[in-house]
């Protein structure tokens, strides 16, 4: 039985999320043709599973899919970089890897086909698992972080506030325009 050619299939799937280094400032019209170009490589490597029989070719067009998903989810996630999409992409692998391993069990009979489909459910719960560990530690942070600056923002206000009542009391020591000139001098320089 021939076995598909997976190094075009690995190849077509770097190069379709190696568009990552290109998605800076992409178009809608970029992000279009890209996406199309992805739905062509799925066609040709679909196409070229036609010359296997069986579950090799079954294994071939799951591939394919599996490129083209994660090739789609990849090109999403730099189109839009937010934490939800760069998810998806580890979603559309686990998919993915997943229905490939499916594929290969069924070539399996009996007990050794129960215990891979077993496995390539254990894998598929161990990665979704990862990504959504990920993605919540990644929410956790983005939340932190904002806080964190919130806080800051804060203490500069305060600090500020603090430094022009230290300003305005010195203005005190003045009278009539110097004491006028001193305080619209500290208003300025502390923001007020």
């Amino acid at each position: 039985m021939k076995q598909p050619n997976l190094s075009m299939i690995a190849a077509a799937l770097i190069l379709a999320c190696s568009s990552g280094v290109m998605a800076a400032g992409m178009s809608k019209d970029d992000y279009n043709a890209a996406r199309d170009r992805i739905s062509a490589d799925y066609k040709a490597a679909k196409s070229n599973c036609g010359s296997y029989a069986g579950n090799t070719k079954d294994v071939c067009v799951a591939q394919a899919e599996m490129s083209e998903h994660v090739a789609k989810a990849q090109l999403d996630a730099d189109y839009d970089p937010t934490l939800k999409n760069r998810y998806n992409v580890s979603i559309a692998t686990e998919e993915g890897n997943y229905a490939i391993a499916r594929e290969k069990c069924n070539s399996l009979a009996g007990n050794r086909k129960d215990v891979c489909v077993q496995e390539a459910k254990a894998s598929q719960t161990a990665a979704r698992a990862d990504a959504e560990a990920w993605l919540k530690t990644a929410q956790a942070n983005q939340t932190a972080n904002d806080k964190s600056a919130t806080a800051r923002a804060d203490a500069d206000a305060t600090k500020r506030d603090a430094d022009y009542a230290v300003a305005k009391e010195r203005c005190d020591s003045y009278s009539g325009d110097a004491k006028s000139n001193c305080l619209k001098d500290a208003k300025a320089r502390f923001g007020k």
